[in-house]
């Protein structure tokens, strides 16, 4: 199949913008919780539609008497917290444009975000953060930036400037924006060159939230309960908490992953979003746990039998006997999982990157479905998404109602519909390569099967030619290498090289349990780690393992193991933890230099 589109199934009012959603709550007699917050007792103090509404009001009030007008944009920049969507809806009903900065942006990155965007004021989480936006002021003499408001003292600041706003004036600013005004410009994290600035427009999210709900009523209900840990400056979280506050979910925030586990326990969601490599990272501590305990055979045991569940319940016929061990071991071990993330968790929405076949029908077999899902910030996150009812493991769904999916000749897809972006700000002349008579090109590779199923298979643009012309799809390998509990990334390379190779990085946080498994020195560090022979032939049986799923041009020849991972802070990765490949090229090239300077085979 080379097109599947879904027809639209709520249309939303053309004079609507994203604070009715919001409205619908406030204004109903059920007045659901929308939010919890930490309280001091180590529990979750709820916050109803109405005293959101509230506070949403009074920010908003303090930005209209402090100056800002109609369709200013002012940029925000903190950690994934309640305050964020708090400032974030403020801003809307002002009648203006969020712009998202990532909490961890050099001033440079923020200089340019600021500049670009015209923003006339930040609200930030931090003195921190404070100081950062202001050297980039300093630095590109940013004069159109008036004002730096801190949360907590700030936002106070702003309620109380804005007690003598009128009712009417407040309205007036809060319904101008129709579904076709810009309601944010989210700049992408950038793997390569400066960041672009993706207009996204007030019906992105209404009519993309109103059609999702209607399509995932199993999942996202009135009543249903969330945690954000992802940065809430990415779509992909973003997204999610505006989708939340459509349906009435509840929602709650973890600002340190560190306390993710705690906090799932507490606050008990019935559904998260989540990344892959959380996903694999669950996954590998349960079984690094289970080993260090001694119940490592009954681990694998259990993910034989629940990998082979899912694949039964797919194809309609799950056997008396895989019932029975599959009802054994949620005694053992699924159950156990399952109350290690809050014990209510029902599904999981995985975006991002590929998530494998086997970790997916894992998590289902235990009794928690990750519904896997396909967008860019382009798309205002979701194109296409997996959902209860319709789901296919190892695909990324259908699109959702109001989309459509193109298959290019080259393999690239293409997609339109009320997901896809106003364009990118500031830069009227990336329209011709951005867009094919309407189509958005989205850059990465896929295809679609009879069902209209999608399934990524690469992005064009990391796509490796070899010398001997042969295209090798990266993330293929890659995949499957960094799913493994020791590795941490792995970038496989050899563009116009004559084979391909791969770096690989060790995780920190499981190599000690590893070295002491294996009757080694647990205090090692990785660079002494990556020097043994146990751990290079480890990764070589990876590399053996994922060579099996391609053909001998595209198999990884050889690897090397870097001294340090590749992170955030080092430069490596993005915000949303994409590979930054050209700064891993320039940064590793005299190791690269040297995996090629070695005599191997080519074949």
């Amino acid at each position: 199949m080379r097109e599947y589109s879904s027809p639209l199934r709520i249309h939303s009012p053309e004079n609507s913008n994203i604070t009715d959603l919001l409205l619908r709550h406030a204004n109903s007699a059920a007045n659901p919780a929308l939010f919890s917050v930490p309280a001091a007792n180590g529990d979750w103090q709820d916050i109803t539609a109405s005293q959101f509404a509230a506070d949403v009001s009074a920010i908003a009030r303090g930005f209209i008497a402090s100056g800002i007008e109609q369709g200013s944009r002012i940029g925000l920049m903190a950690r994934t917290r309640y305050e964020w969507t708090l400032v974030d809806f403020a801003i809307w009903y002002a009648g203006c444009i969020t712009v998202p900065i990532y909490e961890t942006s050099s001033p440079s990155q923020v200089a340019w975000i600021i500049a670009d965007s015209g923003a006339r004021a930040v609200v930030v989480e931090s003195a921190k953060h404070e100081n950062v936006v202001r050297q980039a002021a300093h630095q590109e003499s940013l004069d159109e930036l008036d004002e730096v408001w801190q949360f907590d003292a700030g936002l106070d600041e702003l309620r109380e400037l804005g007690k003598n706003v009128s009712d009417e004036q407040l309205e007036a600013r809060r319904s101008a924006a129709t579904l076709n005004d810009v309601a944010t410009v989210i700049y992408t994290s950038g793997t390569t060159g400066r960041p672009k600035g993706c207009e996204l427009t007030h019906g992105n999210f209404v009519e993309l939230s109103d059609n999702a709900a209607a399509e995932l009523p199993e999942c996202v209900y009135p009543g249903a309960a969330t945690i954000m840990f992802l940065p809430l400056a990415h779509i992909f979280a973003r997204y999610i908490s505006i989708l939340a506050v459509s349906v009435g979910c509840r929602v709650g925030h973890t600002p340190d992953v560190k306390n993710l586990l705690p906090d799932l326990q507490s606050f008990q969601p019935s559904f998260i979003l989540a990344v892959p490599r959380v996903f694999e990272k669950v996954y590998n501590s349960a079984m690094l746990k289970a080993e260090d305990g001694g119940k490592g055979k009954i681990f694998h045991a259990g993910v034989d039998v629940a990998v082979a569940y899912s694949r039964a319940l797919e194809n309609g016929n799950v056997p008396l006997v895989l019932k029975a061990k599959h009802k054994l071991f949620d005694v053992l071990l699924y159950n156990k999982l399952r109350t290690a993330m809050g014990g209510k968790i029902r599904y999981a929405v995985s975006g991002g990157a590929p998530l494998g076949q086997r970790l997916g029908h894992f998590f289902n077999g235990i009794g928690v479905t990750i519904l896997e899902g396909y967008g860019l910030t382009e798309t205002t996150a979701p194109i296409s998404v997996n959902t209860p009812g319709k789901i296919k493991i190892g695909t990324v769904g259908r699109p959702l109602p109001g989309n459509a999916v193109r298959i290019a000749e080259d393999g690239e897809i293409l997609t339109k519909g009320i997901c896809v972006m106003r364009g990118y700000h500031n830069r009227p002349d990336l329209e011709a390569e951005t867009f094919t008579d309407g189509w958005f090109r989205t850059g990465d590779v896929g295809e679609l099967d009879s069902d209209g199923f999608l399934k990524i298979t690469g992005r064009k643009k990391e796509i490796i030619v070899t010398a001997s012309g042969k295209n090798v799809i990266p993330a293929l390998l890659e995949d499957q290498i960094r799913a493994d509990a020791l590795v941490s990334q792995c970038v496989v390379l050899g563009d116009g090289r004559p084979f391909i190779s791969a770096l690989v990085t060790l995780d920190a946080e499981s190599l000690p349990g590893w070295l002491e498994r294996n009757q080694l020195d647990k205090s090692l560090t990785i660079e002494q780690a990556g020097e043994l022979d146990v751990v290079k032939t480890h990764i070589q049986s990876l590399v053996d393992k994922a060579n099996k799923s391609v053909s001998r041009a595209e198999a990884i020849k050889a690897f090397r193991i870097v001294p340090t991972d590749f992170t955030e802070t080092s430069g490596h990765l993005t915000p949303s933890m994409k590979i930054k490949r050209a700064v891993v090229f320039k940064d590793y090239e005299q190791v690269i230099d040297e995996i090629y300077s070695a005599a191997k085979p080519v074949a």
